[in-house]
């Protein structure tokens, strides 16, 4: 029985090495996908100024515009894969989320706050980061303190989650209406869109997301141990209060990183945990590469998928600068997918 069991486990390392290929293939998909959406270049002219031909025009749409579009989308969707699976094994709560932590709404709130004061501007993006990660921290700080005695309860921390993003979303109307002249044009970055993202963007993230996903991935022995709990940690010689301090503190970074730059991207940092530990398993050293690679996936599917709706409803609307935003997206087939695995959960028990 203990060899058949052995024989397994020795078995699933290389499968999970064979999702993380897969999955690597498959943003390399999202990517091409992203480069030859659009209206203005087709496929070919994009494959001809990748070969280092193509007109002025064409070199401009390709090079400067829908590559960081593109390129920034697979970083921000990484960022918020691995934020979320940080995020539900510091917690030991798989309903846990960058958005219904506090995190994203917190981010949000003072990112917008900050731009309507004039401490901030969406053309800096540097600026953005710094607000939103202070608010990223305030929100997570406002759950850690409505939890309370609660916090090892999955349900009613997911319960108490919900109800502090709700309250800072609020606020972050009422922001949005004090000021509707000077903040009414992020009202589609509050939804999350990849539109308008250029090279300024993406070299202000890809080091923020390096240097912070290393940072998590060297976590991935003391997640694994609160994952366990905090009693089992402790008996390993774990300080789980540091430990789970050091994850939130990545988690929250790279949250505010991707928000800050794409917007609040619905449901991609509470699901995409879910088919990393899937695919992938529990072991955090393969889970977390497999939640960036998730997260990049799902990000920039959602960004070329939006880009091809637009094409298609624009005319039907009778509208040719329609936009669809990537998070309108994300937030419907996440909330679709949700749906799914709860009542599934509620049929297993």
């Amino acid at each position: 029985m203990s060899s058949a069991l052995l024989k397994r486990v020795s078995s699933a390392v290389p499968l999970r090495r064979v999702s993380l290929a897969l999955l690597l293939a498959g943003a390399v998909c999202a990517a091409v996908a992203g480069m030859v959406a659009g209206r203005a270049v087709g496929a070919g002219q994009v494959a001809e100024v990748l070969a280092g031909g193509g007109d002025a025009t064409a070199r401009h749409v390709v090079l400067n515009l829908r590559m960081p579009r593109t390129l920034v989308a697979l970083v921000a969707g990484a960022c918020l894969g691995v934020a979320g699976t940080v995020l539900q094994s510091a917690l030991r709560n798989p309903l846990a989320g960058p958005e219904v932590t506090g995190v994203t709404p917190g981010a949000v709130l003072v990112a917008v706050a900050a731009t309507g004061l004039g401490f901030a501007g969406w053309r800096s993006p540097g600026a953005v980061v710094a607000a939103a990660c202070l608010g990223g921290f305030a929100g997570a700080a406002l759950l850690w303190l409505l939890a309370g005695r609660d916090r090892g309860d999955p349900e009613r921390t997911a319960v108490h989650g919900v109800l502090v993003s709700a309250v800072l979303s609020g606020l972050t109307a009422m922001v949005l209406l004090v000021a509707p002249g000077e903040l009414g044009s992020v009202v589609q970055w509050l939804v999350g869109s990849t539109e308008g993202r250029v090279w300024t963007h993406w070299n202000l993230l890809w080091p923020w997301a390096l240097a912070w996903s290393a940072a998590a991935w060297l976590l991935a022995a003391p997640l694994t141990l609160l994952r366990c709990g905090d009693e089992q940690a402790a008996a390993a010689g774990l300080r789980a209060g540091r430990a789970r301090l050091a994850a939130l503190a990545c988690a929250v970074a790279l949250t505010a990183g991707a928000v800050s730059v794409v917007g609040a991207l619905g449901f991609v940092g509470l699901l995409v945990p879910h088919l990393a530990f899937a695919l992938c398993g529990a072991d955090l050293r393969l889970a977390l590469p497999g939640a960036a690679l998730t997260g990049a996936v799902v990000v920039g599917a959602a960004d070329a998928g939006a880009q091809w709706l637009s094409q298609l409803l624009g005319p039907a609307l009778g509208s040719d600068r329609l936009s669809v935003p990537a998070g309108a997206l994300t937030t419907c087939v996440g909330a679709a997918l949700l749906l799914i695995v709860a009542r599934r959960r509620k049929e297993a028990t």
